[in-house]
């Protein structure tokens, strides 16, 4: 390591007004560039190593402390559960704005701090507490766990170890999950539930039961208390969801679970049926006027809610264009929510609640009523609808040259599937000349989007962005909400097309409330932690790819490109989003990690997310053309910040209640299939080994299971490497590692745990 290096790191990181910085921070600091950058990095890790430096949360560096020792300091945030075999874990990740002294976080691995069993109190998956961070010396031989957390009471190996920081709860600040879902169980006049949600107890007692419970129903219970962990927690019945495996259960169970709310308030409604289908006149001439145009949607096949439009014409040669000459214009119309939905209004806050739409297997569950999701703010082809339109100049080469947002009113003239799409752009001229005049001159304009749309995705990934598309499955469901099929949706080039527009657009938009310095909303996505990528990069070597440093973004996007086409893909797309941060919403634009882009936000969806609602009035507000300009009133920063943290929360929460549902329909039809078909095999990747046994992936269904070690073929003697990612046999050539394709049969599935167990098939 260069000791000029070394001298210059330290000399930054002892500067009076330091302020921690991670990698590429420093980069810059040091002038070092990109390419550059690998003696920084071996620097960084010498001097950790040597113990000069420490890393702290996020990836950034600090002097070490002198003193490590700590204890009683306070935090707040949130404690979250997990369950390995029959003993719940815990650990606590504390809010952004309850920031951890370094002396503690120089003790630290990454942001979760562990929660001993003795200090989790009667605290529930998801709480928010307060906790004390203390200083704790690990136990020689675990006490037998309590009664409450459905632990046998085993004792736990003896584990040796030093200090270690912990978090011990001190106080519930909040139960944002006040009802439990699952099987009610009935012995004699004892009467208890089994959750459904592995991160809870195993058992909750019920002190009121609904008329008509039965054993082995599915069940809906609401928390009244938990006064000590030698105890279980308790809940009052309130719903009978039926069968476990009646139609229509496992999917309402999920919203239950998720307390989704399936009814908007009566409020809410009669707000909803205020709104007149007519725009009158006078909102009209208020606003540039697009019916004329050719101006067109492109969504999937079962869309209702369309929020985006747009409309792509070439610009000429002419000089008068400037630097557009030879270029593109693009117009993105979202639909324009805003003059719909009023700030402070009973729909407002609904909407504010709910935070977003979410996307189940059999159902959407909206964001706004569905008279205005699919009705007045859709954009639906041959009616006139109001749209917030942001309008871009592109050279030839796909560079914006120039952006404007107006108020307007269009009237789609198309609505594509994407199925649709596809099938216009792969037209050649002469079936576009076959065509009516009115359908060939917009299949043009199709085609000339995606001249554009394949400038700007070139220039994006020039840029560093990660291409993280990959083909995805969609279950299809009979009419009594059955898995009965499974389509692939391919991400070809309608999607791409409409996508890019999209993002440069959203791209505009932040640019343009930052410049201007206006308190609004981002989405942002932090750097990646180079611990994760590291992981990363040993799964991608295990698979026979070569990865050098993944925190070199080149390098990054040189690993996506070698895995494209490949069976891996999608295991190994799916493991690097898990090794990423989660995006969020901020009011600080921080830069988007994922998209390479230092500003981002969210525009172009307001039907069914609520940051892009308040950014529609943020531009409102800005622009000279908007309507009722005086009316629109945008939060304070304060109120923004609260906004920002309550709907990345929803939008987790969606976020799991989906991939659940999915997850249950994939099972319901593979078990269905099977069922039909005991003998049938699939063709699966194995994506991990583990002590455990073989993860692996079906190829043509995206499905994940276990092979597990004992259910490996009897009669040979197995050794799993889980460094190699490699099971071999003793006495025989037998071997499979993370990569390989193999076939596999259903074995069982874990309905409980939500797990599928398969077994290897003969070829």
């Amino acid at each position: 390591m260069s000791k000029s290096l070394q001298q210059a790191i330290e000399s930054v990181i002892r500067e009076p007004d330091y302020q921690p910085l991670n990698k590429n921070e420093f980069a810059r600091k040091l002038q070092i560039p990109p390419r550059q950058r690998e003696p920084l990095r071996q620097a960084l890790a010498e001097m950790l190593k040597q113990g000069l430096i420490i890393r702290l949360r996020r990836g950034r560096y600090a002097l070490r402390p002198k003193n490590r020792k700590a204890s009683g300091v306070s935090a707040t945030g949130s404690i979250f559960f997990r369950r390995r075999d029959e003993e719940l874990r815990a650990h606590f990740i504390a809010d952004a704005d309850s920031p951890i002294p370094e002396e503690i976080q120089a003790a630290l691995l990454d942001d979760r701090i562990l929660v001993p069993g003795r200090y989790t109190g009667q605290t529930l998956n998801r709480d928010r507490v307060r906790v004390s961070l203390i200083m704790d010396r690990p136990p020689e031989r675990d006490k037998k766990q309590s009664r409450g957390r459905g632990q046998k009471g085993k004792p736990a190996r003896s584990r040796r170890s030093s200090t270690r920081v912990v978090a011990r709860v001190e106080e519930i600040l909040e139960r944002p999950s006040s009802h439990f879902v699952g099987v009610f169980q009935q012995q004699g006049k004892y009467a208890s539930l089994r959750p459904d949600d592995p991160a809870l107890p195993r058992t909750i007692d019920l002190i009121d039961v609904l008329p008509g419970a039965k054993d082995g129903l599915k069940v809906v219970a609401e928390f009244v208390e938990w006064d000590s962990s030698k105890r279980y927690p308790r809940a009052r019945m309130v719903e009978i969801l039926g069968e476990v495996d009646d139609p229509g259960v496992d999917i309402m169970s999920v919203i239950r679970k998720f307390q989704l709310p399936l009814e908007f308030p009566d409020a809410v409604q009669a707000e909803a049926e205020k709104i007149s289908e007519k725009i009158p006149q006078a909102e009209i001439e208020r606003r540039e006027d697009w019916r004329d145009r050719d101006v067109f949607t492109i969504d999937p096949s079962d869309a209702k809610d369309f929020d985006d439009a747009i409309h792509v014409s070439r610009i000429d040669d002419d000089p008068k264009h400037g630097k557009a000459a030879g270029g593109w214009e693009l117009a993105v119309h979202i639909a324009d929510v805003s003059h719909y939905v009023e700030p402070g209004t009973a729909m407002d806050k609904e909407a504010i609640a709910r935070g977003n739409s979410v996307y189940l297997a059999d159902r959407v569950v909206p964001m706004l009523p569905e008279k205005l999701s699919n009705g007045i703010c859709s954009l639906r082809p041959d009616v006139d609808r109001l749209t917030q339109a942001v309008i871009i100049q592109f050279n030839q080469h796909g560079k914006a040259v120039s952006e404007r947002f107006t108020s307007a009113v269009i009237h789609s003239k198309r609505r594509y599937t994407y199925e649709e799409a596809l099938k216009s752009l792969k037209m050649s001229p002469d079936d576009i000349k076959a065509l009516p005049a009115a359908e060939a001159a917009i299949t043009r304009q199709l085609h000339e989007a995606w001249s554009l749309a394949e400038q700007l995705r070139t220039r994006r990934f020039q840029q560093g962005a990660l291409d993280m598309d990959f083909t995805e499955v969609k279950v299809i469901l009979d009419d009594k909400g059955r898995a009965r099929d499974i389509v692939k949706v391919f991400y070809d080039e309608s999607h791409q097309l409409i996508e890019e527009c999209m993002l440069v657009a959203n791209e505009a938009v932040a640019k343009t409330t930052k410049s201007k310095m206006a308190p609004s909303l981002y989405r942002i996505h932090e750097d990646a932690d180079p611990e994760k990528l590291l992981e990363f990069r040993d799964l991608a070597r295990a698979y026979g790819y070569k990865a050098g440093d993944l925190t070199n973004r080149d390098l990054l996007q040189n690993l996506l490109r070698s895995i494209k086409g490949k069976p891996e893909e999608h295991t190994l797309k799916i493991a690097l989003l898990k090794s990423l941060k989660r995006a969020a919403y901020s009011v600080e634009s921080l830069g988007h990690y994922g998209l390479s882009k230092n500003n981002y936000t969210h525009f172009t969806s307001p039907i069914r997310r609520y940051a892009d609602l308040v950014v529609h009035r943020v531009l409102r507000k800005l622009s000279q053309r908007g309507t009722q300009t005086d009316k629109v009133k945008v939060p304070k920063i304060a109120r923004l910040t609260e906004i920002a943290k309550h709907i990345s929360e929803t939008e987790r929460t969606a976020a799991a209640a989906e991939q659940e549902t999915r997850r249950l329909k994939l099972m319901e039809y593979i078990s269905w299939v099977a069922k039909g078909q005991p003998d049938k095999t699939f063709e699966a990747v194995v994506y991990d080994i583990k002590p455990l046994g073989l993860f692996v992936e079906l190829v043509d269904l995206n499905i994940k299971g276990l092979i597990r070690k004992d259910d490996l073929p009897r009669g040979e003697r197995y050794f799993i490497d889980s460094s190699l990612k490699e099971v071999t046999a003793s006495g025989s050539d037998f071997l499979i590692k993370a990569g390989d394709t193999i076939r596999v049969r259903l074995r069982d599935i874990d309905h409980e745990r939500q797990f599928i167990n398969f077994e290897l098939a003969e070829a």
